[in-house]
């Protein structure tokens, strides 16, 4: 099982390609978000674009796990799709990263499932505290906050819930450290997990435009 983290568009068209499929089946046809539907069955917005950084969980060549992240200096789902969940200003900066289309592949084994998450969350955490960054913004629903606080991050609410789709969704600042990092590592001390990177970090991302 590979962890890799791409950032290049063009580096890795195949696996993106899963990833747009995974997340049409995830979000579309398994969550119903049905304005995200689309007839080639891969869902694509207009952040995937060569700013953003793709993580993906590989097994045997299959994409089984996927999440994006986007810096808060540029567009991002918070401030231009969904800037309505917040009561608050969202914080933006070289520090602060948008966490979006976090999906897994599933089929039925929840351990399974629950491992996929770590491992993805693990590699975020890890990528983030080698690159300067300390907290994450997302959009989920609230029991996904409560997850994430059992993992050690620090969670605050930017707004109350909303309905989407018809169902609650939350906007929240993750906050991670160090300890954050070594929870997650306590939870998948038996992994077989292998983190690549396809290129180093490029202090551009986190540079205003």
């Amino acid at each position: 099982m590979k962890l890799i983290c791409d950032y290049s568009t063009q580096k890795n068209l195949d696996l993106l390609t899963q990833a747009y499929r995974l997340r049409h089946k995830v979000f579309v046809e398994e969550m119903g978000w049905h304005d995200l539907r689309k007839p080639d069955g891969l869902e694509i917005d207009q952040f995937d674009t060569e700013d953003a950084v793709n993580m993906f969980l590989v097994e045997g060549g299959e994409v089984i796990g996927y999440q994006r992240m986007l810096s808060t200096l540029r567009p991002h789902l918070l401030s231009h799709v969904f800037p309505h969940l917040c009561d608050v200003e969202a914080p933006t900066g070289p520090d602060v990263w948008e966490l979006t289309r976090f999906c897994t592949e599933r089929n039925g084994d929840k351990e399974r499932e629950k491992m996929i998450r770590r491992e993805m969350l693990h590699a975020a955490v890890a990528w983030g505290l080698e690159n300067g960054v300390d907290r994450f913004l997302f959009e989920s629903d609230p029991y996904r906050m409560l997850q994430m606080l059992h993992l050690h991050f620090r969670i605050v609410p930017l707004g109350v819930p909303h309905k989407i789709d018809g169902e609650d969704v939350i906007a929240c600042v993750a906050h991670f450290n160090s300890a954050t990092l070594r929870r997650l590592d306590e939870l998948r001390r038996n992994s077989n997990v292998t983190f690549i990177r396809t290129d180093g970090f490029n202090r551009q991302f986190t540079k205003a435009v």
